[in-house]
């Protein structure tokens, strides 16, 4: 389902018209509410980055919402997983930016006192050498309304749709009875896109066995 068909849909379901604004904020928010309740990878992204020697402090990615893993690559080729934490256990295991070697540990610092929107990361101990490292995190794919067609509007349309029209039905201060309705369809879309991104995607016939439903 591409990003007119479901404009079309929401309006037909709904029986109603709403401006391009209107439908652009319904379908994001049930995107982002859909995002935040499944782990899909489509929502998982990573690079790879250069720490700076003496510099305790890594920039995020823009897009950066929460990690998955923070890995250091050594002089062996290796990758040495850090330890997420704190930033007041790191503050407390390295007072001094002095403590310097490969980083174990890394906590989400917050925003750059230069770019209040950035986030950035404080390692410990602080960067002996300038050390490649690969960030696997978690962000927000680009919506459907910018660009046109996504992986969840190709795959699981259901769940965009229903999702969709819950928000603009209460957006409508429609009928209970309707947006309870309307909420039960949402919720079993989201049951069965739950089962795909946090039951099928976590696993493989050979390491869990093939799915077998008992037989009387």
């Amino acid at each position: 389902m591409n990003y007119t068909q479901l404009c079309a849909d929401i309006q037909d379901y709904v029986e109603n018209t709403f401006s391009a604004d209107q439908l652009a904020t319904f379908v994001k928010q049930a995107e982002q509410r859909i995002y935040n309740t499944v782990q899909l990878p489509d929502l998982r992204k990573n690079v790879t980055g250069v720490l700076t020697s003496g510099n305790m402090y890594l920039q995020a990615p823009t897009d950066f919402l929460a990690p998955y893993s923070l890995a250091v690559i050594d002089a062996q080729d290796e990758y040495v997983y850090l330890l997420n934490k704190d930033v007041n256990f790191i503050r407390e295991s390295y007072p001094s930016a002095s403590y310097s070697g490969t980083p174990k540990y890394y906590a989400i610092f917050g925003p750059r006192s230069d770019d209040q929107k950035e986030l950035a990361f404080i390692l410990g101990p602080t960067p002996s050498a300038a050390f490649t490292v690969e960030l696997h995190y978690f962000y927000y794919p680009e919506s459907i309304v910018d660009a046109g067609q996504t992986w969840l509007g190709d795959n699981f349309d259901s769940a965009l749709l229903w999702g969709s029209i819950v928000e603009a039905y209460h957006f409508l201060k429609g009928e209970a009875d309707l947006i309870a309705a309307y909420q039960n369809r949402y919720q079993e879309a989201l049951g069965l896109l739950k089962q795909l991104g946090d039951g099928k995607d976590r696993g493989d016939a050979y390491r869990d066995g093939q799915y077998k439903q008992s037989v009387r």
